[in-house]
């Protein structure tokens, strides 16, 4: 199966178009960045994958390989085919957003992932008409006994990776994260570049 490899770039997004059955690994290139990913249907951008549903089809707080990723209209869009990491993602917190920023003190602007998204979506002539809550591949949330939950370190290591292969014609928009205010891209707190290889 041809692959292609193209780069994430630190603090910015990606997006591409995968025709049902084909699929992308994304991959940690350094061990601690997390990838803020998206999915909108090809034909319907209002129509995309969705944390909040995917959490009720699937009963679980985070999907596990051989899990589906579901829309707002309950249908299909993704498959989580294959998990080298712990297993360790987010689908509570919403892309941080130039607000999120400017909660944290910034007082001028800082790249985000909602931007990324944004922005790559526009580089392959597209726009959506909102953020949607995103999968955050490799982000650590951990919900304490308390309820509370903390900003945790990603748990993976360099080159663990995950492989999404599309339910139907969709496009996969992807944000390696900028956060460098809190440690959710480690303790250096500082964003690197991810890769993602297209299988065709």
């Amino acid at each position: 199966m041809p692959t292609e490899r193209d780069v994430i770039p630190a603090t910015r997004g990606k997006a591409v178009r995968l025709a049902a059955g084909e699929a992308v690994r994304v991959v940690n290139t350094h061990g601690s960045q997390v990838v803020d990913t998206w999915a909108f249907c090809a034909e319907d951008l209002a129509h995309h994958m969705s944390m909040e549903h995917t959490r009720v089809e699937n009963g679980r707080l985070m999907p596990a390989a051989g899990q589906t990723l579901f829309t707002n209209r309950r249908e299909p869009i993704l498959v989580l085919e294959e998990d080298t990491s712990p297993g360790i993602h987010d689908t509570l917190m919403a892309a941080c957003d130039r607000w999120r920023y400017e909660h944290l003190g910034c007082t001028e602007y800082h790249r985000n992932c909602a931007d990324n998204m944004v922005e790559a979506m526009a580089a392959i002539g597209l726009s959506a008409d909102r953020v949607p809550q995103p999968l955050n591949l490799f982000m650590n949330i951990p919900v304490n006994a308390d309820l509370s939950l903390t900003q945790g370190e990603p748990v993976t290591k360099p080159g663990d990776h995950v492989l999404l292969r599309a339910a139907r014609d969709c496009v996969v928009v992807f944000s390696a994260c900028p956060q460098d205010i809190t440690p959710i891209n480690g303790a250096g707190r500082k964003p690197t570049e991810a890769h993602v290889e297209l299988l065709r």
